[in-house]
């Protein structure tokens, strides 16, 4: 089973939205036959047949084995996945495009950067799948709280400009063989925790959305932006 699955297609999309059929997802990160599930959410078992087949038809489960009871054959399905991402792409001809308008200020642009990093990578790991290889790709998390937006500015304005002496260093435009990669930097407020989240957080811990997380750079580079330099008047 693979920790994270990308849908790529409408069709397995519009599967996965059905609230059924994700809840047999969910219950299908261990093995199970319709019959099992059937009992385990309270569903006829004549209606979970149907949607594991339409989930299966999607390549969304698949069959784990096949058990002889009598003269009756239990199949048991588990899900390809542990979790599912939909890519951007489901949406074609409207999904959101970074090159449109480029502004780092944004936080929509920076939403359709994050649509193109889901839609490239789960490109490349739907054919590295097939080739049965590894991608390869580097990812940073990381969490910042400023005292201020001027300090915040500063360490957007100085990340900028690591980043692309960084990239100037390493891109090399004719290398024979070399191969391009994208880097994709954000930074952006946490959003706040409902309040019953909070309340399990517990006394003591830091209020929810008071962080900001900068991160998310993807493998080596060949592009960079412009540097911001722009104050949240706030």
């Amino acid at each position: 089973m693979l920790e994270v699955a990308v849908i790529e297609e409408p069709a397995a999309a519009e599967a996965s939205l059905d609230p059924m059929r994700s809840r047999l997802l969910a219950a299908l990160t261990e093995p199970a036959s319709a019959a099992m599930l059937a009992a385990r959410l309270g569903l006829p078992r004549q209606k979970v047949n149907y949607h594991l087949k339409e989930l299966e038809r999607h390549g969304l489960v698949e069959l784990a084995e096949e058990r002889r009871k009598g003269n009756v054959t239990e199949r048991v399905y588990r899900a390809t996945a542990a979790s599912y991402v939909i890519s951007p792409s489901v949406l074609a001809a409207v999904s959101p495009d970074p090159t449109r308008s480029p502004d780092q200020l944004s936080a929509r642009w920076l939403l359709a950067l994050g649509s193109r990093l889901v839609q490239e990578v789960g490109a490349l790991l739907t054919g590295a799948s097939r080739a049965r290889r590894r991608v390869a790709s580097f990812g940073i998390d990381a969490q910042v709280r400023f005292a201020s937006a001027a300090d915040r500015a500063a360490f957007a304005e100085e990340l900028a400009q690591s980043v692309a002496t960084l990239v100037s260093r390493y891109h090399d435009e004719s290398a024979p063989g070399g191969r391009s990669h994208r880097v994709v930097v954000g930074l952006h407020q946490i959003p706040a925790a409902p309040p019953e989240a909070e309340a399990k957080a517990g006394a003591g811990t830091e209020p929810a959305g008071a962080e900001v997380a900068a991160g998310d750079i993807a493998a080596a580079a060949d592009e960079a932006g412009s540097t911001p330099n722009q104050e949240d008047p706030r």
